[in-house]
This record gives C-alpha cells, sequence and structure tokens, in this order.
C-alpha cells in the first residue's frame, strides 16, 4: 500500500521504521522541515510541503503524526480522498470541526484507527479479560498514575518550544498523557461526571503540568487519575479494586497482576520474548494495515477518540471553573 506519513518527527520516524520492518516500502511523507532530528533514512523518498500536493500520490493510507492542534487539517482532505487513516492520540485538543471530520470519513468510504496504542499492551489486554470473566467480581474503584520528567523526552531540544508544552499544539500534560483516559474508558464503559485540578507551576510551562482527575462510570467504578510531567524516576501503574479481588498493573515491568479472594493467590500475566515499548506500536501497524486491507475493525475507532477528547475538555472545564462535569 501507498502510504503518507504526516509529521515527521519522532513518532512519525517510528511508525516510518515499523511499516517498512512489515515489509512496506512505498511511502509520501508531508513535513515542515522544523524537525531537529537528522534525515539520513529518508533521502529517497518523495517529501511534500502540503497536503493537496501530498494526496496527488494518491495514498492508501495515511499516519498523522504531527502535532494535535494541526491534525485536522490533514485528516479532514485525507479522509474525503477516501483514505484510510491511523491517527496520532488525541483526535484533535477540542471539538472544533469533528462534526467536519466525521462527515468526511463517512463520505471518503476510509476508516480512522486512533492511536492510543496502550489498547495492544498484553498486560491490559488481560486485564480487559479478567474483568470481562469476573475474575474480581464486580470492578467498584480504579487507580491510575502516570508521571514522567517531560524535559528527559527530547534532550536533543528545548522542551518548551515541543509540542507537549504548547498550548498553541495542543500540549499540556492532559492531552499529551491521555492514555489512561483512554484505556480506563476501555475497560469500564462511558464516563458519567467527572472533576480536575491542574497546576502549572512546577516547568515554567504555558500548559499544565500535573492534573489530578476524577472520574465516576456509568457501571458505577469511581477513578482516580494522576497525570504529571515532573515524576523522576518515571511512574506508570494501575490498580483496580472489586468485590472478589485486586487487579495491579506496571508499565516499568509490563506485567499485570491478580489477587482472587476465592483462591487467596495472584496470579500474573506474561509478556512476549523480549518485550519492550516498541511492540505495542508493530502490533498497532499491523493492526492498521489489516484495517486499510479490510481485513478487519479498528480497536480504537474514531467514536472511540471523540469519547477521549470529550473527557480532556471537560477536565479543563472543570480545572477552570472547579465545577463537577456531566458527561453522559
Amino acid at each position: 500500500m501507498k502510504t503518507l506519513i504526516a509529521g515527521f518527527g519522532s513518532i512519525g520516524r517510528r511508525h516510518l521504521n515499523n511499516l517498512r520492518a512489515l515489509g512496506e516500502t512505498d511511502f509520501v511523507l508531508l513535513r515542515s522541515h522544523l524537525s531537529t532530528l537528522p534525515d539520513d533514512d529518508i533521502k529517497d523518498l518523495p517529501v511534500e510541503t502540503t497536503i493537496d500536493a501530498a494526496l496527488m500520490h494518491k495514498p492508501h493510507a495515511v499516519v498523522i503524526a504531527n502535532p494535535s492542534s494541526l491534525h485536522l487539517d490533514i485528516a479532514i482532505p485525507a479522509a474525503k480522498a477516501g483514505c484510510s487513516i491511523l491517527m496520532e492520540k488525541p483526535v484533535s485538543h477540542d471539538m472544533d470541526r469533528i462534526d467536519e471530520l466525521q462527515s468526511s470519513l463517512k463520505q471518503g468510504g476510509g476508516r480512522m484507527l486512533v492511536g492510543y496504542q496502550f489498547r495492544f499492551h498484553p498486560g491490559l489486554r488481560q486485564i480487559k479479560t479478567w474483568l470481562d470473566e469476573g475474575f474480581i467480581g464486580r470492578p467498584v474503584s480504579s487507580r491510575a498514575h502516570w508521571g514522567e520528567y517531560m524535559p528527559s523526552w527530547h534532550p536533543w531540544e528545548d522542551y518548551r518550544k515541543s509540542y507537549a508544552a504548547r498550548a498553541d499544539l495542543g500540549g499540556g500534560v492532559v492531552n499529551t498523557l491521555c492514555h489512561p483516559l483512554d484505556y480506563q474508558s476501555w475497560l469500564f464503559g462511558e464516563v458519567e461526571s467527572l472533576w480536575a485540578e491542574t497546576s502549572n507551576f512546577a516547568l515554567d510551562l504555558e500548559v499544565e503540568d500535573t492534573a489530578e482527575i476524577g472520574m465516576r462510570f456509568n457501571n458505577g467504578v469511581i477513578s482516580s487519575t494522576h497525570l504529571d510531567y515532573v515524576q523522576r524516576p518515571g511512574q506508570h501503574t494501575l490498580q483496580i479494586n472489586g468485590t472478589l479481588g485486586t487487579i495491579t498493573w506496571d508499565n516499568a515491568t509490563g506485567i499485570a497482576k491478580c489477587y482472587r479472594s476465592e483462591t487467596e493467590q495472584w496470579q500474573e500475566s506474561s509478556l512476549p520474548v523480549g518485550f519492550e515499548r516498541n511492540f505495542l506500536f508493530m502490533d498497532e501497524s499491523r493492526h492498521f494495515m489489516d484495517i486499510v486491507s479490510n481485513k478487519t475493525t479498528p480497536i480504537c475507532s474514531l467514536e472511540d477518540g471523540i469519547a477521549a477528547i470529550r473527557l480532556t475538555e471537560a477536565i479543563h472545564r472543570s480545572a477552570s471553573t472547579g465545577q463537577k462535569v456531566k458527561i453522559n
């Protein structure tokens, strides 16, 4: 398939390398030439600087890996052209033009996969199976924690100039580290209401660097989610308490554990041999290739991505007003 990759920072490069590893060879790049990374690995690829010129190459698939606030400038014309799209999360930084994206995708006939790659994590997939099979009874509460020192992500550049630090590009910890919002919705269903507090005094940023979020799901689960750009060493964990046991997951090890009151014992999930972070992106790429070939439907659809935007918008609204926000 011919694939257009829009945005060629670190995540765009990852997608290119992964698709190449899976045997894909036909690419075109759409980029601003503002990347701070070397270009040695793309010397032989066609490069365009406008979406209209890029679509003249008639790609079958489009990977959107530019800053969040610019996603729809690529996604809408690509959808109208009939392309299937892998869009990095979040779909956008707000709900503006989302209706246009939905109608364009329907008009063009393509499909969209939103890049919440933690849905491919074997530990979280095992947790979903345990929950679906009632291993801990009815889930009651969930606590997710993701803290990571943002200045160390791309040490070759000034972190204050990165998309994650800039309001105009859709940055801030709520949008950038929104994976726990998505995978908890995947595990528990729709959110009924939420409240949030945010702050931005730790890193001298114009966006929030810390957030505390409380959510109530329609099924009764109460969730506490912490996100920050500050913590050293980093931590990304999840704990779920149920009427008949407890589930934990630590991204550092990748292992999920389940304690069942029935057996009074813990059991652990297993990981593929040699498992590392890129396995998630490789599985995501395989899944996307199957979507383009009409072999399957997206594990994380545009509708799922829109649900996540509604949550991030509600978080910002709650933090600014001090009020609980009704979602569903």
